[in-house]
Parts: C-alpha cells; structure tokens; sequence
C-alpha cells in the first residue's frame, strides 16, 4: 500500500509539480485539488465559471470551455500532470450536449497534452462505459465495451475512454473507473435521491437485493493522486484502466435508504417490477422524444436497468497496481454525509435539503 508520504512526493527536481484539474470546482475535481494541494502540487483548475469556493486553497483558475480546444492549449501548457474529470453526467439530452464535451472536450484535452509535452494524463471514466443492461458481478477490466448503449453519456464516455488509451504510447496515461461517488458536497447522487425522497418519488426496482459498488468521494480522489504517482514510478502502467470502489459491494436499495436515513427521511415502501420500470422508462423516452420534452423522464430505459441489477467491479488491479485502498470506509461516510447533510436542512428553497 503506497503511504501519505509516498502520495506527497515531487517532481524529479525537487520543486512542486504544475498540475491542471479539469472541472475543479465540481464535485470529484474540487477533491482532487484539495488532495493535490495536500501533497505540495502547483495546482490550476479549469472551469467554464469562477468558483469562489476554490479561493481559500489560493490555487490557479483558468475560465474556459473544455470544447474550445484554444482555451484547452491556453490552460495545459507548461503543465506536467493533466487530471481530466470534466465532463457532462446524466441520463437524458441530445447527443450532441454530451458529445461535445465529453468526446471533443476529452479529444482537444489529448491533442493538447500532445503538443505541450505533458508527462501523465489521468482521465476519469466510469464503470458505465462496458454496461450493457446485464448483470455484472465482480467482473474485471478484460470486459468487453458493449456493441450497443442505452444512453449518451456511457456512450461518449467509451469513446473518451477508448480516445485516451489510444495515446497511451505517446503520452503516460491511466482511465480511472469509479463508481457511484457519493458524499459531504455531493451535487448529483445525494441531491437526486433526497429531492425524490421528500417528493415521494422513489420507487424500488426488483427485490432490492441487487449490489453494486460505490465510492465515496475522498477514496474517488484518492486513486486519482495514486494513479498519477502510479505512473511516474512504473511507466509500464500507461494506456491501463481501474475501476475504483469501497470495495465492498452493497445492496443498492439498503444504501439509497441509507442516504435517505442521513437527510432525515423516512426508507422507500413503494416497489415496482424491473420488467415494468423498464417498459414504463421506454415509453416514456418515446413520449419525451416526440414531445421535445427537455427535461428528465421519471424513468428511462438505461436506469431502471441501474436500478435493478447488480453491478460491482474486481478492484484487484487498482490494490495491486497503484496501491489502492479505501481509506474511508461506507459506514464512516455516511456518518459524515449526516454531518453535512444536517448543516443544510436550514438552506433556502431551492438548495439540496428544500
């Protein structure tokens, strides 16, 4: 296992390394600055805003569209190590609002990174990438992309991915898979399943006995401060990938009711067949497509298939390879997701809790 100071070291010359964090004021980026910050690191962020939160850790921001690959040279140049976690999540839009930048933001990311010398690319992907509706137990990096996707945004994350590997002999990179993170500033996983929880619009898919991994957000930033060290130590390590995790799988439904318990609410009561939440997500898709409804469906096809069946990662290669461990175990998470969640029941409407 690689230690607090192994994680800590420098650039070969003894100064800080100049590192650049794509979508540094995010959930996932905003922890991997901090955790860079930790270690000593030079550390620039490049957003599309200015994030006033990012302040106290007196780091760079660069302001820019990861789609406009000027910004994108602009902000890599002179660095030494890209972390790019950009990207745009969900599970409903056009093709085109994830191509952009996802695929072309990943691809001008790359070419970037190519003509500025850049030494390591570590580019975070998503165990989403080779779902394919199937149950995954304890599958491994040798699975195959799937041949067809029931979503844009597992689909333009794949051909990020495959983008990044294929650069791998040019350029020192790792694609990083974790799954499901969650935790304290959490704005999408956590906001979701409470909005829908004090809406009473949670329903469970299937028996709720399926597992599927999680990662909580400072063991998710973690693996990308390991996979970059990972890399200057053993080359050899370049164009692989690692699904990150708790590495303990849990029932999806016990730990949706988990975080419910953690915002105050009650469990979810309500169950509905995975045949049926199926069916109900494709008629829906076919009635939002016609209708040119730009908002989320109450379910689609691609979701009602996350919640119903099982899917966790083998996590071997990351231990062995890059030595990573969850520090943070799920128990003690929640425990501080309660913390943050109580310290924001008082928010005006319109903020996580209301």
């Amino acid at each position: 296992m690689t230690s607090d100071t192994d994680q800590g070291k420098v650039s070969a010359t003894g100064t800080p390394r100049k590192v650049l964090v794509t979508g540094g004021g995010g959930f996932l980026g905003r922890a991997v600055v901090e955790r860079l910050v930790e270690r000593g690191d030079h550390v620039f962020s490049f957003c599309r805003n200015h994030y006033p939160e990012l302040e106290s850790l007196k780091i760079n921001q660069i302001c820019g569209d990861i789609a406009d690959k000027y910004a994108v040279k602009n902000a890599v140049r002179g660095m030494e190590i890209v972390f790019h976690v950009a990207a745009k999540p969900g599970v409903w839009g056009t093709f085109e609002k994830f191509y952009q930048p996802n695929v072309i933001g990943t691809q001008n990311i790359i070419d970037a990174c190519l003509k500025c010398d850049v030494s390591y690319l570590i580019h975070t992907s998503s165990p989403s990438v080779v779902f394919d509706g199937s149950e995954m137990e304890g599958v491994n990096e040798s699975v195959p992309y799937p041949d067809h996707y029931p979503a844009y945004y597992p689909k333009t994350k794949a051909m990020a991915e495959k983008a990044v590997r294929k650069v791998s002999s040019k350029i020192g990179t790792v694609c990083l898979r974790p799954h499901l993170i969650w935790g304290p500033r959490d704005n999408h996983l956590v906001p979701r399943i409470i909005a829908r929880g004090k809406a009473n619009r949670l329903i469970q898919v299937g028996n709720g006995k399926n597992k599927v991994d999680v990662t909580y957000i400072d063991n998710a930033a973690d693996a990308h401060v390991l996979a970059a060290q990972g890399l200057s130590d053993n080359p050899e390590l370049s164009g692989r990938i690692y699904f990150i995790s708790q590495a303990e799988p849990v029932p999806l439904w016990e730990m949706i009711n988990a975080i419910l318990k953690a915002g105050g609410l009650p469990p979810v009561k309500r169950s509905i067949s995975p045949r049926a939440a199926y069916f109900s997500g494709a008629c829906f898709e076919t009635i939002f497509k016609l209708l040119h409804i730009q908002k989320e469906p109450p379910m689609t096809r691609f979701v009602a298939d996350e919640l119903a069946k099982a899917h966790w990662f083998d996590i071997s290669a990351a231990k062995k390879d890059l030595g990573y461990y969850p520090r943070v175990s799920t128990q003690e998470g929640l425990k501080r997701l309660e913390n943050w969640l109580s310290g924001h029941k008082k928010s005006s409407c319109g903020n996580l809790l209301c």
